[in-house]
């Protein structure tokens, strides 16, 4: 069934069931794992995007809604200091309680309720109610991504390696020979006064996140950017040629960051008797030195684009160059990138690894959050962090598109974040 026949609700409720199935490959004891306080365990984002329903649609919307437990919204509220206090990050694996039966039985209850309230067509709010819903399935696409990032992270410190989904053997992706992959082109663009973002849309056929508007100018100088990603074996050089230990390719906050974490590989590289190794969703795997290198920082990103000659692009530049191109996304989810290509002359843009861009994050000319707690979504983080632009290969395939502004900070290396360099 095409996406555009789908109501708002079957929609909703197809965006929720998906949470569950990315789940089912879990043991019950993964529910909690955190092994870092920037990863969240699996149960927490199951019961905060629930809690986000809760909050902003069913509590203002719902006449004489009673929450589930009040508890829930300090134990699921993620950082909106408008609505109150936070249980602390780096703790949500200490969250045995509510139970996993709790929180799936909270997600059932919101579920139903909010099914309710979207067949009420005749409601005072209901395109509110609407917007709202469209802004929580995206929200949760979000954190489906998220879930696979953070649990990936904590099987990794698990030393027996464990596999999170076995290979499918009849995929393209296993039966992928380690061959040359094709070589770098040098796409060129003319630049000149381009259009920059949308003009915002909350039609879930046409959605955009608030930090991807107001469309406005912005002038570009003449630049090229690289048909395909930065590949394992390129960045093996980098690696041979000393690069984690030559400051001159570095900036200097990368090197502090090189120098304390002791950094000389990419985070889930794993070196053993010889064999070029790396922890992936199937566990540990041979190395494919011609798949894009990826759970790469910014810092690393940057000191391979110096150390190659090259630079990384302007959030700007990789916006217009990917416009150009027809856009290419199947629909399948995978689970590790490959070295597969199209035809497009940039390619690798959305299914294999997000791509550091030289953008500090920060708003478009003419933008302004909205004054109540949704608005604390994108604006406040606009400080401190570099933009990525793309998808990657656990990116929800209709989520991504050539405007979608992610951002990081520029030392995180746990989502699937590789390099395309630019001249």
């Amino acid at each position: 069934m095409e996406k555009q026949t789908l109501s708002l609700a079957e929609q909703f409720l197809q965006t929720r069931q998906r949470s569950f199935q990315l789940c089912e490959p879990l043991e019950r004891d993964d529910y909690c794992l955190q092994a870092a306080a920037f990863a969240s365990p699996p149960k927490w984002h199951l019961a905060h995007t629930t809690w986000f329903f809760e909050t902003f649609i069913l509590k203002p919307f719902c006449a004489n809604y009673q929450p589930i437990d009040p508890i829930y919204e300090v134990l699921f509220n993620s950082y909106y200091n408008g609505i109150g206090e936070q249980f602390p990050r780096p703790q949500r694996g200490l969250l045995s309680r509510p139970s996993l039966e709790d929180v799936t039985q909270y997600r059932e209850t919101i579920d139903s309720a909010m099914c309710e309230l979207l067949q009420h067509t005749e409601h005072a709010h209901i395109d509110e109610i609407k917007r709202r819903c469209v802004l929580g399935i995206e929200h949760e696409k979000q954190h489906q991504e998220l879930l696979l990032t953070d649990i990936k992270y904590s099987l990794s410190k698990n030393p027996i390696c464990p596999t999170y989904i076995p290979i499918d053997t009849n995929s393209a992706g296993s039966k992928e020979a380690f061959q040359d992959v094709c070589q770098t082109e040098w796409v060129a663009f003319e630049g000149g006064v381009v259009s920059m973002g949308v003009e915002g849309s909350e039609a879930l056929d046409d959605f955009s996140f608030d930090n991807e508007s107001p469309k406005h100018d912005h002038l570009l100088q003449p630049f090229k950017l690289a048909s395909r990603l930065v590949t394992n074996a390129e960045f093996q050089a980098f690696i041979d040629d000393g690069g984690y230990q030559r400051p001159e390719f570095w900036l200097a906050d990368g090197w502090t960051e090189v120098q304390a974490q002791q950094w000389e590989r990419p985070l889930y590289w794993r070196d053993k008797d010889g064999q070029a190794l790396e922890f992936t969703l199937h566990g540990l795997q041979s190395r494919n030195p011609q798949s894009p290198v990826c759970h790469v920082s910014a810092y690393e990103a940057d000191a391979f684009a110096n150390w190659d000659g090259a630079r990384l692009p302007t959030e700007f530049e990789w916006e217009y160059a990917a416009s150009q191109q027809r856009f290419s996304r199947d629909s399948s989810l995978r689970f590790h990138p490959d070295s597969n290509h199209n035809a497009d002359p940039l390619t690798q843009l959305y299914d294999q690894c997000w791509q550091w861009t030289a953008s500090a994050y920060r708003p478009y000319p003419g933008f302004s959050a909205s004054k109540d707690a949704i608005g604390e979504y994108n604006g406040k983080f606009m400080c401190n962090q570099w933009v990525l632009r793309g998808g990657s290969c656990v990116s929800p395939p209709d989520h991504v598109r050539a405007t979608y502004r992610n951002f990081f900070y520029p030392a995180d290396r746990w989502q699937f974040f590789g390099i395309r360099l630019a001249k």
